[in-house]
């Protein structure tokens, strides 16, 4: 009987670990793995692991944005030593990446830095492996005339953009101005002026192509942005995430089922775009995000004349591309008529509106998805490369709020300019990252450890610290069992609690609410030495400001009430 009993437990224990061993590896398995998904919808896809995504193709109405879910992203060992690719291919992509451009994009609609700060970082573009940099101005650029409504409070002025092009040479950075002309006007389109020129009447998100007077706009936002540029080889002409279009009233004679005419639409007043720039400036070469082109037909596209004017940018942020798709776009492209391509990655502002810290290990496996793009280049030979512009996006849209602040986001663009030169990220580029920034870059806690030799170092280790620790301390603070069971809102509301019971607390709250006040201000400081009030301002508000006033609040209300002496509860409410 007990050899029976015992036979028994030893099946029913067999049976336990094989249930436990397979939901255990559940997260091993491919069909259970969480995979990036394309939302089906009319002209565009989103790419951004967010609710709002800065690039968008296929979104199912425009109205309401929507992201990618999240996506597992492979984690980089402590060695922070990445070889994605065969020897061979590494090679061969190193060898071919030196004659490529390499930009970095500065997103000014947010956190537009100081020219002085520019001044400093441009060196270290260049050192990391940067070829140029491409100016999203927005509401930055020195607009006069009738465009003046246009600028920020603080825009550079006309003696800034000089300046900030002798220092982009002095680097060696070719400067590539931006200018959205189709989709993403908001900082225009806000304004009870340009009202009337919405596609859809109530969003500020894109131009109404068939209104005569968007163009007459464009053209003078352009004039005025080349006469500051006079020397610029390249101009990017934007025209991505055209939300809505086709809904205006002028467009209701589309069809809203075909895609086709909706292309049209947006080729005709892309085009009409292209020929005001090359014709009037016509050596300067355009280039223009693709997300709109790529599901235009090749016969279409042809028939535009597009191709022989702008370059397409096919831009991808997630970390696994689905290069079979981007594949099959250059394909089109080529057989379209482009002959000049550019690729967009992502170093910051891929991973949601409102992220604080940079998460190194999304953008590095996504350029070293980029690289293996390139090594089917072969394919396609007549289109060429020109180079791949590491977008650093500071806002999804001008009326979202700050994602990563540029310091914050300088090791991980360290990371991916050195992929994109070795070819993979290998102990040479780990070694070349850890010099060339000051300190020890550990992959696995996404971090780069030690003071930093960078510009804004001590910016990103500040923000290091309210990030992972700062709400954590307040949580922790208000976990105490004496803050919760004797100081609640309802104590505090009728100035009632024992000043025992707050002692146990209060020397905590103390001693919190004044390291925190200290970090503040440093982080305040090293704000204002970098960026414009506007947005220290702004971004103290979003992720400081409410929880210094918790604390603050609490403090105030300890104070009062212990100064009671334990009486009875206040009939009149505080």
């Amino acid at each position: 009987m007990l050899n029976q009993k015992s036979l028994r437990v030893i099946v029913i224990c067999f049976f336990v670990w094989l249930t436990l061993r397979y939901l255990l590896s559940g997260s091993n398995r491919p069909d259970l793995v969480e995979k990036s998904v394309e939302i089906p919808g009319q002209f565009w896809n989103n790419d951004k692991l967010d609710v709002y995504e800065k690039k968008d193709d296929n979104a199912v109405e425009p109205e309401v944005p929507h992201g990618d879910n999240e996506v597992k992203v492979p984690q980089a060992n402590d060695k922070a030593v990445v070889e994605d690719l065969p020897k061979a291919e590494q090679e061969m992509v190193q060898k071919e990446s030196k004659h490529l451009q390499r930009i970095v994009h500065l997103d000014l609609k947010g956190a537009a830095p100081k020219v002085k700060y520019l001044e400093q970082i441009f060196p270290l573009f260049s050192s990391l492996g940067a070829t140029g940099v491409l100016m999203e101005y927005e509401d930055m650029f020195p607009y006069d005339g009738d465009l003046s409504l246009l600028r920020s409070s603080f825009a550079y002025s006309v003696d800034d953009i000089a300046e900030i092009k002798r220092l982009a040479k002095i680097s060696n950075l070719e400067v590539i101005p931006l200018v959205q002309t189709f989709g993403h006007l908001e900082f225009v389109l806000k304004h009870e002026k340009y009202v009337s020129l919405r596609e859809v009447a109530e969003f500020p998100n894109s131009l109404n192509p068939r209104i005569p007077e968007s163009l007459v706009l464009l053209k003078e936002m352009l004039t005025q942005v080349m006469k500051l540029h006079p020397e610029a080889q390249h101009f990017h002409i934007g025209s991505d995430e055209v939300f809505g279009l086709g809904m205006s009233k002028d467009s209701k004679i589309l069809p809203r089922s075909s895609d086709e005419e909706i292309g049209k639409l947006y080729l005709s007043h892309v085009t009409a775009v292209a020929k005001f720039m090359t014709e009037t400036w016509p050596g300067v070469k355009l280039l223009m995000w693709d997300d709109m082109l790529r599901k235009i037909s090749v016969d279409t596209l042809k028939e535009s004349g597009l191709p022989t004017l702008a370059g397409p940018v096919v831009w991808k942020y997630l970390p696994e591309l689905d290069i079979t798709a981007i594949n099959s776009w250059i394909s089109k492209y080529q057989e379209a008529g482009f002959r000049d391509l550019w690729f967009a990655s992502a170093f910051k502002g891929a991973t949601g509106s409102d992220q604080m810290w940079t998460e190194i290990g999304h953008h590095l496996h996504n350029h070293l998805s980029w690289l293996k793009v390139m090594t089917s280049l072969y394919k396609y030979p007549q289109i060429t490369l020109q180079g791949i512009i590491l977008t650093g996006w500071q806002r999804y849209e001008h009326f979202t709020v700050l994602c990563e602040l540029l310091p914050v986001g300088i090791p991980s663009l360290a990371v991916c300019l050195q992929t994109l030169k070795h070819g993979s990220f290998n102990e040479e580029a780990r070694a070349e990252v850890d010099h060339i920034l000051g300190c020890e870059l550990r992959m696995d806690k996404e971090l780069c450890y030690g003071a930093g030799a960078f510009a804004g170092a001590e910016l990103y280790h500040l923000v290091h610290r309210v990030h992972t620790n700062f709400k954590l301390s307040i949580e922790d603070l208000m976990q105490n069992p004496h803050l919760r069971g004797a100081f609640s809102r309802y104590h505090r509301k009728y100035n009632f609690a024992n000043p025992r019971n707050v002692g146990f607390f209060q020397h905590k709250l103390t001693r919190t609410m004044s390291e925190w006040d200290t970090v503040i201000e440093k982080l305040r400081s090293e704000m204002e030495a970098i960026y414009f009030p506007d947005t220290v301002e702004e971004w103290m508000e979003e992720n400081v400001n409410h929880h210094m006033d918790q604390l603050r609040t609490m403090l105030q209300d300890v104070q009062r009430i212990t100064e009671r002496r334990g009486l009875a509860k206040s009939l009149k409410a505080r």
